[in-house]
């Protein structure tokens, strides 16, 4: 396998793309010619694997030469990952892990990355540039401050307290974009489109209010005149992109590529977006995505199935020490869990969309997640369970109980979670702090193992539901089984129930 210092390797960049091997496709246009028209504000795996893939391919049809992506963030760690890709041109190589095979390509798009400072100066100032028509983002599904139970803005957060008293230096992304709206409606530019690309049901709806709300507590002429003249799309995302390591790296040396930051996926895509855009936007339709007025539905069957199937995975795969969710889905048990709860107690409130049965997304699902060759750790996919349960799983309790239909597995998925923030594997082998409430998350699921309905009563999570006795019986019942017999055991009676 070829090394860093190996001559046989090429290095990532525009003088280079001509030298690269002739099995990698790259980008046919001149990119000496892309002019903006996004900022993308957390520029991570899954936006390169996805948005910037889409761009690319209208690109590389001699299209949206002028939707070119200027790469944004405001952590610390986005910093290292805008030096990384300035070191090469901003290029990227995507490989496609397929169970046929491996394909590699090199895609352009992106042709800027706005230096990270603390006060987001720069990034307002690129964000009020007249060329900029969409801003658009991937912050996670937690990071709008969203009150997770009454789903409403959380003015009370620190952060936007801080983005309150100092409207003009902000530390948030939102912060940020209001500045940027302040400047351009100052300046007599225009609005923006705002592009959530995250895992939210309504994530423009979502957008829309976590921007006007902080807006308004800052300039209410400017919260109306956002509100008024700004569009915030709904869209629903999907690709199963895996963290970067050194495995990653290595598969695009063996490819004859140095690259700082390649990024592998799956051999499937999925965009439905709104057509709501205020200034503007590239024919994103002609290479794949969908235009639609119904969102929602598409959003309900892929958060639900997919990213609420993740979830029935995650809890017990970590606890049983299974490193990935393909290992998970070569599981027997861990698989007919997942297909019984997608099956029987999921897919009942989901709708059919166009050519896809809720069945239908079951079985695509279960094939996806069962490629080996996409290694995404159980890990990755237990990150942060205080946004992704409220998110993915609790509004299906809440449906499943409304309907007088089953919730006994989606009981025991959220035992499983209680389950694994106690911080152990039934090997022994300690778990990881894997969400940014771990300390009070394992607090409160070792006193739990006592009193299970203690967990339940995080109602920043869970609501009222540690009052509905249908699902908390279930709950403390499977929490208690687990507890005493095990996971796989736990798994065993529910399916033979």
């Amino acid at each position: 396998m070829a090394h860093a210092l190996d001559p046989a390797l090429v290095q990532l960049s525009d003088e280079n793309l001509a030298d690269l091997p002739p099995s990698v496709s790259c980008p046919a246009y001149d990119r000496a010619g892309l002019s903006a028209g996004i900022v993308h504000i957390g520029l991570g795996n899954f936006h390169r694997a996805h948005q910037a893939w889409y761009l690319h391919r209208l690109m590389q049809n001699g299209e949206a030469l002028d939707w070119a992506i200027v790469g944004a963030g405001v952590r610390p760690n986005d910093e290292r990952q805008r030096q990384k890709l300035a070191e090469q041109d901003y290029l990227t190589t995507l490989v496609e892990l397929d169970p046929a095979g491996t394909s590699a390509e090199v895609i352009g798009p992106m042709i800027d990355f706005v230096p990270v400072q603390p006060s987001n100066q720069q990034l307002i100032e690129r964000m009020a540039q007249p060329d900029i028509r969409i801003v658009s983002l991937t912050v996670t599904e937690g990071g709008y401050y969203v009150d997770p139970v009454s789903k409403t803005f959380d003015a009370t957060h620190p952060d936007i307290a801080h983005d309150v008293a100092h409207p003009e230096s902000p530390t948030t992304a939102f912060g940020a974009i209001v500045a940027a709206l302040k400047m351009r409606k100052d300046r007599g530019i225009g609005p923006f489109t705002g592009l959530s690309c995250d895992n939210l049901q309504g994530n423009g709806a979502v957008l829309r209010q976590t921007v006007v709300s902080l807006a308004r507590l800052i300039d209410p002429e400017l919260a109306n005149w956002i509100d008024k003249n700004c569009s915030f799309p709904n869209s629903m995302v999907d690709c199963i992109v895996p963290a970067t390591g050194l495995k990653e790296i290595e598969l695009v040396r063996s490819l004859g590529i140095s690259d700082a930051s390649p990024v592998t996926h799956e051999n499937y895509r999925q965009w439905v977006i709104e057509d709501d855009f205020c200034s503007g936007r590239p024919d994103l339709d002609k290479v794949g995505a969908t235009f639609t007025d119904h969102v929602h539905d598409y959003e309900a069957m892929k958060i639900r199935i997919l990213n609420g199937g993740h979830q029935i995975i995650a809890g017990v795969g970590e606890i049983l020490s299974v490193a990935t969710i393909s290992d998970c889905m070569a599981n027997a048990k861990i698989r007919s869990l997942f297909r019984s709860i997608a099956l029987n107690e999921i897919a009942l409130h989901v709708k059919p969309v166009p050519d896809t049965t809720p069945k239908d997304y079951v079985d695509l699902i279960d094939r996806r997640f069962s490629n080996p060759r996409i290694i995404d750790t159980t890990r990755r996919v237990a990150f942060d369970g205080s946004s992704r349960h409220p998110g993915f799983v609790i509004p299906t309790i809440r449906e499943g109980i409304a309907a007088g239909a089953p919730i006994e597995g989606l009981a025991l998925v959220e035992a499983a979670w209680a389950r694994m923030c106690e911080g152990t594997r039934e090997d022994g082998s300690r778990i990881e702090p894997n969400d940014p409430f771990w300390d009070d998350l394992q607090e409160t699921a070792v006193l739990a193992k006592a009193d299970p309905l203690v967990w339940l009563r995080q109602r920043q999570y869970y609501g009222d539901l540690a009052d509905q006795p249908l699902f908390a019986n279930a709950f403390s019942n499977w929490l208690n089984i687990i507890w005493s017999k095990g996971v796989e055991t736990s798994i065993d009676q529910f399916l033979k129930d």
